[in-house]
């Protein structure tokens, strides 16, 4: 009976895992998004796709760095085709920008709504669009009713949301499934080349279901995610205007 039991919870952990946008490994395909070390924080060692991201920001620095790490995931995400849009009210944005980090911005539909309390309704209705792959709001505040309608939408279409949260003066409780904080850190210079390196940040992952966060320094090199052991000084990514 004991085991029996055992194995009835043990089933319900891996259904939860999986509704909540953990997919199980499949046999010849990459599916951390090629994070590498950082993918190994989530479970399977699976980047969640058809779940909400929420990425933390209080400067404009870190707005542009964490801008730069989601379009380096994004890149990935779009490899399978579908639609990218992303949804703002004051859009920073430089779009040539996204260039660098593999994102052809033709391929992307800028979205400008005109009231900031309109930008999580518009999000609502472009997650639930089966055709896109995936959607980047950029927003201020997110309460945890929005936020579980926004994961909600996405359980059912199985599209990928970016909640770039700008501002922020203090965190609250959200459904999303990952939590994230980019700070940009300064680049590696080569020997002789003046200039500015790879776009380079420090990324805590500060929540994640089921996962362990973990704290690492990426860089963006070769149009890939590449992991750095030793930590820098902080310095602004140029990403937006």
């Amino acid at each position: 009976m004991n085991t029996t039991k055992e194995q009835i919870i043990s089933k319900l952990r891996q259904d939860m895992i999986g509704w909540e946008g953990f997919r199980p490994p499949q046999p010849g395909m990459a599916n951390d998004m090629g994070l590498g070390p950082v993918a190994m924080a989530f479970p399977n060692g699976i980047f969640p796709t058809g779940a909400i991201h929420e990425f933390i920001s209080t400067c404009p620095e870190d707005t542009a760095a964490s801008g730069g790490f989601i379009a380096g995931v994004v890149q990935k995400l779009m490899d399978r085709g579908g639609a990218c849009l992303w949804i703002s009210y004051t859009r920073r944005i430089y779009p040539p920008a996204l260039k660098l980090f593999g994102v052809d911005p033709d391929r992307v539909i800028f979205v400008d709504v005109p009231l900031q309390k309109d930008v999580l309704w518009v999000t609502e209705e472009a997650l639930k669009c089966e055709g896109v792959v995936t959607v980047i709001c950029e927003t201020q505040h997110l309460s945890f009713t929005e936020s579980q309608r926004l994961q909600l939408a996405v359980e059912k279409s199985h599209v990928t949301g970016f909640v770039l949260r700008k501002d922020v003066k203090k965190s609250n409780t959200t459904a999303c499934a990952a939590r994230w904080q980019v700070r940009p850190v300064r680049s590696q210079l080569r020997a002789g080349m003046p200039g500015v390196g790879h776009p380079r940040w420090q990324v805590e992952l500060l929540k994640v279901r089921n996962g362990r966060p973990g704290n690492w320094t990426v860089e963006w090199k070769k149009k890939a995610f590449q992991t750095v052991i030793a930590p820098q000084i902080i310095e602004q990514t140029r990403l937006y205007a």
